[in-house]
């Protein structure tokens, strides 16, 4: 789960963490209000959206009076915002943050994520800041820093002053520093998070430190027992689809093909999305019902996947183990019989109970195209899509 970037500063602020006084708009006349209760000659119009890459597509706007911040939030404000990171559909903005202007000495790029090849937490800091992680790597690598914490024990204060010294920060505010880099490691472990990230870290003209920007993503299995974390949940900024599958229950990313696939199994789904792409298709969705999937569990992730307006052909691929075919042929029958069915439906089933699954699909009288094997089926799903999408 991500948050926007004014509640993770808020976040922040609790463990030690300085940042910029700042107050949330959600109209031009309240943004005026919050710059005059801020106070100062210059103020900052920041689009809250799930995303990095704002500046550049004009979601940030530096204002010096009522009348250009009024004018920043009514350009910004219900806005369809598009970066790099939100693919074409972008994401649209509902909130501003109006800032107080800094003046910036220095940047530097400060991150805490998981490691899951070493099972460690990684901090990877830069001189660089104010630069996608990404393009340093690229562009300058050798500024990259990187250390990795013991979990036995925790983040050191030597830790922190190590990373401080290669960063290259005065010495005068080492003291600060070791408080800001501490304070990000306590909120990623006590609160579950599985990213923190400072960009830019900056220095301001009268020797302060402080984070001008700030993303932190939280592990979803967690929120159960963090529920001050789970309620900053935006659910404007999610993909409606897996918004819908959370809530049911249903491992689902969406895609921006249109082959809509119902598969049971991680692995499964991702060797079906690859052969689907082999042969020409592009798959619309990830979708993983689980094991012991109930027949009213299937007709769910059937609804859902024909939720989506883009899928023009439905794969099913289920190689029963814990599940049972005669299970997820009842439910595509429960599912499919309540609607008019106006795409094709290609379906393959293997596994546990498989004859009485194939049974009950062809005594349904339903329309659908059967397969036996994992090349068939994405092979008769493109095939059936093509043809589809040709007759329209």
């Amino acid at each position: 789960m991500d948050i926007h970037e004014y509640q993770a500063k808020e976040v922040l602020s609790d463990f030690g963490v300085e940042i910029p006084r700042g107050g949330l708009a959600y109209s031009p006349e309240q943004a005026v209000y919050r710059a005059n209760e801020i106070g100062g000659e210059k103020w900052v119009v920041k689009a809250q959206i799930h995303s990095g890459g704002r500046g550049k597509a004009g979601g940030i706007k530096v204002c010096a009076t009522d009348d250009e911040i009024w004018n920043a939030a009514d350009e910004l404000l219900g806005r369809r915002l598009i970066t790099h990171q939100t693919g074409s559909r972008g994401r649209v903005v509902h909130r501003l943050y109006v800032e107080e202007a800094t003046e910036i000495a220095k940047e530097y790029y400060i991150g805490f994520v998981l490691d899951r090849q070493m099972e460690r937490v990684a901090i990877v800091a830069s001189s660089e800041g104010g630069v996608e992680i990404e393009d340093i790597a690229v562009q300058k690598p050798e500024t990259i820093i990187r250390m990795a914490v013991e979990p036995a024990v925790g983040m050191q204060p030597f830790q922190a002053r190590e990373i401080a010294f290669k960063l290259g920060i005065d010495k005068s505010l080492l003291s600060q520093s070791v408080t800001t880099l501490l304070g990000c490691y306590r909120a990623f472990r006590d609160l579950d998070a599985t990213m923190v990230e400072i960009n830019p870290l900056v220095v301001t003209v009268n020797g302060h430190l402080i984070a001008l920007d700030a993303k932190m993503s939280f592990d979803d299995n967690a929120l159960f027992r963090r529920g001050n974390i789970a309620e900053l949940r935006d659910k404007s900024q999610e993909d409606s689809r897996e918004m819908k599958a959370a809530d049911r229950g249903l491992n689902y990313v969406g895609l921006d093909g249109n082959i809509g696939c119902i598969i049971n199994g991680a692995g499964l789904a991702m060797a079906t999305m690859d052969i689907i792409k082999l042969h020409g298709g592009e798959p619309a969705n990830f979708l993983d019902i689980g094991g012991g999937a109930s027949p009213d569990r299937v007709a769910k992730a059937f609804n859902l996947v024909l939720s989506d307006e883009r899928v023009q052909t439905v794969l099913v691929n289920i190689f029963a183990g814990i599940n049972r075919c005669d299970w997820v042929a009842e439910g595509i029958v429960q599912a499919v019989s309540k609607i008019d069915m106006k795409i094709p439906l290609v379906v393959r089933l293997a596994g546990t109970n498989v004859e009485e699954g194939r049974r009950i699909l062809k005594e349904s009288g339903l329309p659908m195209i059967m397969a036996d094997t994992l090349k068939e089926v994405a092979q008769r799903a493109v095939e059936a899509w093509k043809k589809h999408i040709g007759k329209r």
